[in-house]
């Protein structure tokens, strides 16, 4: 269970202490870090997460009980200037300066449209860069996730142009240090599978359609390009949103998150996609956000928690 907690306030509430998030968040991403100009990364603490001191032993607490926590960069209006080695020097040392100062686990690469994540620009390598960096001075122990929109990712199938796969050269190029990928199947419609039709985001052909193309790779420009070598099973999650009201479409049942975890592990619940072979090691489920699903009622978390414990 991966869930976005947000330092920030919005219609689901005022921000909660990292203490009171559920022990059912395997991993809690911190959102989120900004831009703090010329590569470097800034966080700035909301009041209501606690002071500083309390908020730096609420992580230390979490990450006593086994739990991950990671600071997130990016969302949906997330800025970041990767453009030169002078901000790469500088995106490298920020973060590691906010790793040691606050006890985080790793970075999470939330980065949108906003951020310029767009083929054939200087921020593509300039990212496999800084966190092969980041790595090397963290040490082996450095969490490394990604959250793209379905578009930078499986859209690649249908063009690799502009944002459509920019994340692919990304994933390729840090896939012996990523941990953990979760697509956002929400806020995009649907996407074009690698047999051509269009899986619609909130269904269970979509999340496990999308999760294949992950682990068994594709071509890119309609399977006549590129092609994108398929991650281990373990690297792929899919990413859902909470409820009805954390994301404005793709809204899933619980019912869709059980077949579609059944359907990649045992080959059971299928939908018209089917995976060539289980894949029992799949990673599991993200959410926007652990906010949203405290406001609901624990809504989404309580029973996701249930279907992934159901698993062999």
């Amino acid at each position: 269970m991966i869930g976005y907690w947000h330092n920030f306030t919005n219609p689901s509430g005022p921000t909660m202490r990292i203490r009171d998030v559920s022990d059912d968040w395997d991993v809690i991403m911190i959102s989120f870090g900004e831009d703090g100009g010329n590569g470097s990364v800034t966080f700035n603490l909301d009041p209501g997460a606690g002071t500083e001191a309390q908020f730096i032993a609420d992580i230390a607490e979490k990450r006593a009980r086994g739990k991950k926590v990671v600071l997130s960069l990016g969302g949906q209006e997330g800025r970041m200037t990767l453009n030169t080695p002078e901000n790469v020097t500088n995106f490298v040392n920020s973060l590691h300066g906010l790793i040691n100062k606050y006890g985080l686990d790793g970075i999470d690469l939330d980065l949108e449209s906003g951020a310029g994540v767009v083929l054939g620009t200087p921020i593509i390598n300039n990212l496999i860069t800084a966190m092969k960096q980041l790595k090397a001075r963290v040490g082996p122990g450095f969490y490394l996730s990604m959250a793209p929109e379905h578009p930078y990712v499986q859209g690649g199938y249908v063009v690799n142009s502009g944002i459509w796969g920019a994340y692919l050269p990304i994933i390729d190029g840090l896939r012996d240090d990523l941990n953990m990928i979760h697509v956002q199947y929400y806020n995009n419609g649907g996407f074009t599978y690698v047999d051509n039709r269009t899986l619609n985001e909130g269904t269970v052909d979509a999340l496990v359609g999308g999760s294949l193309m992950l682990i068994e790779g594709f071509k890119v420009n309609y399977g006549n390009g590129w092609e994108f070598k398929g991650l281990r099973p373990d690297q792929v999650a899919f990413g859902v949103p909470s409820g009805p009201r954390s994301a404005n479409q793709g809204f899933v049942t619980q019912q869709t998150v059980k077949e579609a975890l059944t359907c990649l592990t045992q080959l059971v619940s299928c939908g018209s996609v089917r995976p060539k072979q289980a894949y029992p090691s799949y990673r599991g489920v993200m959410t926007w956000s652990i906010n949203w699903d405290r406001y609901d009622g624990y809504n989404f978390s309580r029973p996701a928690k249930a279907s992934l414990q159901a698993l062999p």
